[in-house]
């Protein structure tokens, strides 16, 4: 069966083809995320019809300029009707990129821009001082047939200072990709401007147009993505918070402290910076989203061991092996790890009694982390069923997940304690 097409028809079906793939993906994207805010919807889709529109209107100019040379007054009527449409409905799309950079501006200057150009335009009707289209159906250019071009080129600027006003100082890499949105535009113009107006159906401006906005949507899908990291970091801090605040804790060191008061007022002096400086310290890294230098964290854990040996005082032995901390954990690692050996290991001891050792080692692509306990144990792929919320661990993996890509690994049997190790990669760390 012959199927073959003439050359005009193939030269539209490899134009349109791919863009109204495009507009329709696009538009599907848009309608289902359901992560992307209702104004913005609204303002994608509402540039989705213009551009279908500006599509529309270019295959129309396009068939009226290469349509019978016998030209009617009808026929350069709707001409320049389809060519005003053009003028006006290119710099809308572009105020609706500034909506999209700068949801809640008003933009009434650049609004004011379009009036002003669509009245430009539509003097085309009924004047020559914009364009108008002769007998031969030839395009007449006149003093403001670059009106359109002017008005744009305002709002590029306007455009540009907005994504450079709203993300470049809040260190937002992605603000380049508006940016290189409105070069991608300029170079549509361009190349409509050297290939020729009438070497295409559809213009180059019109294909770039599309083109910036599939990108402007992946630029907000990407905005969202940075948000709900940074909600997720909210979260988790406010969760380690909530387990970092252990009221039995506090009040035990107190009535530590109270004890010491009666009886060697220099130990409960020292016990008492010793408790305010780890209380400093927990809100210290609970705000920090950055990693800090190991010494810094073992410190801290240094300091909740040292006031649990004040309770404890014989029963609890700590002990340390340090062979290197030129690296560098998120906050809130070793100290959760340290307390979960001092709460779940030693004090489940029947005597109540047990050592916890710290360690650290370095190889040649990682450095290990090790807390360990001789309490009972437990299986660690199963959380016990005690009564207690046991999200500490699974906060100290996540953050090393996502911080560094580092991990937990825990290791324990019954009767054997239990062994906690934190790996931080070195590509995932800074060395002092």
């Amino acid at each position: 069966m012959d199927i073959s097409m003439s050359q005009p028809t193939v030269i539209y079906l490899t134009i349109l083809a791919p863009l109204l793939i495009q507009i329709v993906g696009l538009t599907a994207a848009v309608l289902v995320d359901s992560y992307i805010c209702s104004k913005n919807r609204r303002i994608l889709l509402i540039n989705i019809g213009l551009l279908i529109i500006l599509i529309l209107q270019n295959i129309a100019d396009d068939l009226l300029t290469k349509g019978d040379p016998n030209i009617h007054p009808e026929v350069i009527m709707q001409r320049t009707a389809v060519s005003v449409l053009g003028y006006c409905i290119r710099p809308i799309v572009l105020v609706l990129f500034c909506y999209i950079v700068c949801p809640v501006r008003k933009c009434r200057i650049p609004w004011t821009l379009i009036g002003v150009n669509a009245a430009v335009h539509f003097t085309a009707f009924f004047s020559h001082i914009c364009f108008w289209i002769d007998d031969n159906n030839a395009y007449q250019g006149e003093p403001l047939n670059y009106f359109c071009l002017y008005v744009s080129a305002l709002l590029f600027v306007f455009l540009i200072f907005l994504t450079i006003r709203e993300f470049y100082y809040a260190r937002n890499k992605s603000f380049w990709i508006p940016i290189l949105c409105t070069v991608y535009i300029v170079f549509g113009v361009l190349l409509d401007y050297n290939v020729g107006w009438n070497e295409q159906p559809v213009t180059f401006l019109t294909i770039s147009m599309i083109g910036s906005c599939l990108f402007y949507y992946l630029w907000l899908h990407l905005q969202f993505v940075k948000e709900h990291e940074r909600d997720l970091m909210t979260a988790q801090r406010l969760q380690i918070m909530m387990t970092q605040i252990k009221p039995h804790f506090l009040y035990n060191s107190l009535g530590a402290i109270e004890e010491l008061c009666e009886s060697d007022l220099k130990a409960a002096k020292e016990a008492t910076v010793k408790f305010s400086q780890y209380l400093r310290g927990n809100m210290d890294s609970i705000a920090t989203e950055r990693m800090i230098f190991f010494e810094k964290e073992l410190s801290h854990a240094r300091l909740y061991l040292e006031l649990e040996q004040l309770r404890f005082e014989d029963s609890l032995e700590v002990r340390y092996d340090i062979s290197c901390c030129d690296f560098k954990v998120p906050a809130l690692t070793v100290e959760p790890l340290a307390e979960n050996a001092v709460l779940h290991g030693v004090r489940e001891n029947d005597d109540g009694r047990g050592c916890v050792t710290i360690s650290t080692r370095e190889f040649s692509d990682r450095f290990e982390i090790t807390v360990a306990d001789n309490g009972p144990g437990f299986d660690p792929d199963s959380i016990p069923d005690d009564g207690r919320d046991h999200i500490g661990i699974k906060n100290v993996r996540e953050r090393l997940q996502k911080m560094c890509a580092g991990d937990l690994v825990m290791e324990s049997s019954s009767g054997h304690g239990t062994t906690a190790k934190i790996i931080i990669p070195k590509e995932g760390t800074s060395r002092c």
